[in-house]
C-alpha cells in the first residue's frame, strides 16, 4: 500500500501542535536553582588537613592539571634522645579546571581522603586563566560536600570507627574514674 502524500507532514504538524499546548518544563536557571541529585559531581574540594603531599593525585592525573608545591620541615623529637623527623608541608595545591576532565581519578587514588566531589557547579570565570583555583578556593568547596550515604542496617561498623569509638570510650572511662577518685 502506498503512503498518502503529505502524511509525514501531517504527523509532524500534529506533534508540533501537541507540544505547543503542553506546559514547558524549562527551568529559568539563574532565577530558579536546579534540583540536583545528592551525590552530584561538580568540582573537587580539598580537605587540607588530610593532605600529606604524597603527590599521587598529581602523578595519576591524565591531564596533569594538579599543581602541588611543598617543602620539608623538621619536627623535633617527641622524647629526649629520640630522633628528629621530617615531614612535607603543603605550600600550594591548585587545580586547573580549564584542563580537568572531571574523571575523578585523583579522588580515587588519594590514600588519605583529602579530595572530594563537591556539588558546586557555579564557578564560571570570564577569563580562562582564572579557572586555576588555589587551595583556599578548593577548601571553600570542601564544606559543601554532602555526608556519605548511611551504611546498610546490617553492615559491620568500619574498623576505623570501631577503633576510634573504643579509644574514646577508654578515655571517657578514665576521666570518670579520675573524677570519682578526686571527689572521694
Amino acid at each position: 500500500m502506498a503512503p498518502i502524500p503529505g502524511s509525514g507532514l501531517a504527523k509532524g504538524l500534529a506533534v508540533t501542535l501537541r507540544t505547543m499546548t503542553r506546559r514547558t518544563v524549562t527551568e529559568q536557571y539563574p532565577d530558579v536553582q536546579p534540583d540536583l541529585p545528592p551525590r552530584t559531581r561538580g568540582v573537587i574540594g580539598l580537605f587540607e588537613e588530610n593532605c600529606t603531599v604524597c603527590m599521587l593525585c598529581a602523578r595519576e592525573c591524565p591531564d596533569w592539571c594538579i599543581y602541588i608545591d611543598s617543602h620539608k620541615e623538621t619536627v623535633p623529637a617527641a622524647t629526649p634522645g629520640g630522633r628528629e623527623r621530617s615531614r612535607n608541608v603543603l605550600d600550594r595545591f591548585a587545580i586547573d579546571f580549564s584542563l580537568c576532565m572531571y574523571c575523578g581519578i585523583c579522588i580515587e587514588v588519594c590514600p588519605f581522603d583529602a579530595l572530594f566531589w563537591s556539588p558546586e557547579f557555579e564557578y564560571a570565570e570570564t577569563d580562562i586563566l582564572e579557572l586555576t583555583h588555589e587551595r583556599d578556593r578548593l577548601r571553600e568547596w570542601m564544606w559543601t560536600v554532602p555526608a556519605p550515604p548511611a551504611l546498610d542496617p546490617g553492615a559491620e561498623e568500619p574498623k576505623e570507627l570501631a577503633a576510634a569509638r573504643k579509644t574514646a570510650d577508654k578515655l571517657a572511662a578514665q576521666q570518670d574514674t579520675d573524677r570519682q577518685e578526686g571527689r572521694e
